[in-house]
């Protein structure tokens, strides 16, 4: 009871007076209330304060977003997802790809060397590989202070790497001397060796490695292939001068000759190697000092068989338009996608003027300048291809309609294929007596003071004032035969070392393409059909370009129809995207079918043409029935055809001519002594 009372007590002690402490309870409460609610409000207002400040300096860093930084977004996306894409494909088995692309497209042809090696070929006659222009990789041997740890590191090939961390310096050292041609002061940049010169172009992408690897199938190996690398940017004298290519290749052929028991070589030349191959064939018989002295009979007694594949052998109108503008149809497009910035001083680097002053020290692309004047390439109111339809339909044998046949010239829209290079669309399409064309050649070139305002960017238009600019483009239109006087009048340093290695005159001097005396020896013109190749331009002039190329392609002008020749300022013909056909098949065709002035031994010479068929799928790479100019070389009855030979096959045995274009109809057009 006690304790009941005690607590009763203390209890009732603390609840005396209930009535004042229930208020005294509630106004504590209310005052809590009141602040709870004033603190709450407060902090509202500095929350919405925050949220505010934040919204508006979002706000503003958002307003901040500038070109540059959408550029940088953009490319890091591409990188990440090339690089995510690539961890991929590693990470998944070898015969992944493969088992995709059969589940879609059914059950894969074996590979050339495999289907050939079940029938028995077997390694018998030595293979020399002769890579073109741009596909052999070149090493830094020595370099400026800018190149510092780059001693023996692929400056062309590869991964380009070095083209995006320091692409001045790469240009510097890519560079040739503009007097001489040959190395500048203190950079030695050298052809790599071996196979791996010019397997593959790129991670991923091959060049020779299918070819080699089909071979290697029938027992081909390292002792018995060889790749003949050369430095493609020098002419092709200066080859031997400086680095004695020509005389390594020399050796190397009489070695394996020796080696396999006296069987002969089969050399296969790509592109501009086909061009720099038959330079061999005249310098390894002519007399020393100048010649390789192995005397007349030296190519009878060494060569098997010369496979060309994508011979370029009268030059390519591509040449013409990169040396005077720096581009070509894809990059004409990429400027008008992008407007100036590859003109402009775009991140400090004004990309197509590097280009030009670089690739006008290459004494190799004049190799490439359409040789034969008027005569091979047409005038202004004729050409060899005139007729020719450019239709995107395609016939019943899966060909590509427009490349692969003639049609009348009203079908053809009058397309005037000889006029190479024209200032104007209406220009292109006049008849030749309503060209007012003033001459170019005897016009004053003045000073121009551009160059306080290009940096370092100099090219020869600098030195021509827009005075000598403009008589260019009142000439208005320019044919094979006055592109020389062009190139001459733009580019004096280049034609006068060009003048001293090459010649462009085929129809009066064709010592260049005269084939040696070795009558049982088969020379075969290899290259794809059925896409659409460059063969003229509409071009247009711009007088205000100060620091800026002052010709481009104009983008702008197009065909009547979609199936018009002319796409993008730029006229199509049959061929192979770099090589049309009439360069590619008119000497196997007609210079050199027979015995003529240019083969006077009577060599058989065989047509082989690979109609394009683009990949059905993009697990099938870049397919197996490409004709373009270098996917051919994993064109798999290309491959077949090469093995079949070097297994010691003839040109008979495996089919003699296999033609898909009109090559022998533009042939006899062409008024050529034989």
């Amino acid at each position: 009871m006690a304790i009941m009372r005690r607590r009763k007590g203390g209890g009732g002690k603390r609840s005396e007076n209930p009535e004042h402490q229930s208020d005294e309870n509630k106004e504590k409460k209310g005052k809590e209330s009141e602040e709870n609610s004033k603190s709450g409000s407060a902090n509202l207002n500095v929350n919405l304060n925050l949220n505010l400040h934040s919204g508006s300096v979002a706000k503003k860093s958002r307003k901040k977003w500038s070109c540059v930084d959408g550029c940088c977004w953009f490319i890091g996306c591409i990188c990440s997802m090339w690089w995510f894409l690539l961890f991929l494909y590693n990470a998944m088995p070898p015969s992944f790809p493969q088992y995709v692309t059969e589940a879609i497209t059914g059950p894969l042809p074996d590979p050339p060397g495999v289907k050939l090696a079940k029938d028995g070929l077997k390694a018998k006659h030595p293979v020399v590989f002769v890579p073109g222009i741009v596909t052999g990789g070149l090493e830094l041997w020595e370099g400026h202070a800018c190149a510092e740890g780059l001693f023996r590191k692929r400056l062309w090939g590869g991964t380009f790497g070095e083209v995006y961390k320091r692409p001045l310096c790469w240009v510097e050292h890519m560079s040739l001397d503009n007097e001489t041609g040959l190395d500048p002061p203190g950079i030695k940049i050298r052809p790599v060796s071996g196979l791996v010169a010019a397997d593959y172009f790129a991670p991923g992408y091959f060049v020779w490695a299918v070819l080699i690897a089909n071979l290697a199938r029938i027992g081909y190996e390292d002792k018995n292939m060889y790749m003949a690398a050369y430095d493609w940017r020098l002419s092709f004298q200066n080859t031997e001068v400086r680095d004695q290519t020509l005389s390594r290749i020399k050796s190397n052929i009489e070695l394996m000759v020796a080696t396999s028991g006296g069987k002969k070589v089969v050399v296969v030349p790509h592109s501009m190697g086909v061009l720099y191959f038959l330079h061999f064939m005249k310098w390894v018989e002519a007399p020393k000092p100048m010649g390789g002295g192995g005397g007349p009979n030296w190519c009878a007694e060494h060569i098997k068989a010369v496979m060309n594949i994508g011979g370029p052998f009268l030059g390519v109108p591509k040449a013409v338009s990169g040396l005077f503008s720096a581009e070509a149809k894809d990059i004409a497009i990429a400027r008008a996608i992008a407007p100036g910035v590859l003109d402009r001083d775009v991140f400090g680097f004004q990309t197509l003027q590097h280009v030009m002053r670089m690739t006008r020290t290459w004494d190799s692309t004049m190799s490439m300048i359409p040789k034969g004047g008027d005569t091979i390439w047409g005038g202004l109111d004729w050409s060899p291809e005139e007729g020719h339809a450019c239709s995107s339909k395609k016939n019943s044998n899966d060909q590509i309609a427009g490349y692969n046949r003639t049609e009348d010239l009203a079908n053809s829209g009058g397309v005037k294929y000889g006029r190479i290079i024209s200032f104007g669309k209406d220009v292109a399409d006049l008849r030749s007596s309503d060209i007012g064309s003033v001459d170019f050649r005897g016009a004053f070139k003045g000073n121009n003071l551009a160059n306080i305002t290009c940096r370092d960017v100099w090219t020869e238009y600098h030195d021509m004032g827009i005075g000598g600019i403009k008589a260019v483009a009142d000439y208005k239109v320019y044919t094979a035969g006055s592109i020389l006087d062009l190139l001459h009048f733009v580019a004096p340093k280049m034609m006068k070392r060009g003048g001293a290695h090459f010649s462009y005159g085929i129809a009066d001097d064709l010592s260049d393409k005269k084939l040696p005396n070795a009558p049982d020896m088969e020379i075969f013109s290899m290259y794809g059909v059925g896409i659409p190749t460059e063969r003229a331009y509409v071009y247009k002039f711009s007088p205000a370009a100060e620091c800026f190329i002052p010709f481009q392609i104009d983008t702008s002008v197009d065909g009547a129809d979609d199936n018009h020749c002319l796409q993008g300022g730029v006229y199509s013909v049959d061929g192979d995207e770099t090589v049309p056909v009439l360069s590619a098949g008119f000497m196997s065709a007609k210079g050199w079918r027979g015995k003529t002035r240019f083969n006077p031994s009577g060599i058989r010479t065989f047509l082989r043409e690979y109609n394009h068929a683009p990949p059905t799928t993009l697990l099938e790479g870049r397919g197996t029935q490409s004709g373009a100019h270098v996917d051919i070389m994993g064109n798999f009855a290309l491959i077949e055809d090469i093995i079949r030979v070097a297994a010691g096959a003839t040109g008979e045995e495996i089919g003699g001519d296999k033609v898909h274009s009109d090559i022998f109809k533009w042939s006899e057009r062409i008024k050529l002594r034989l």
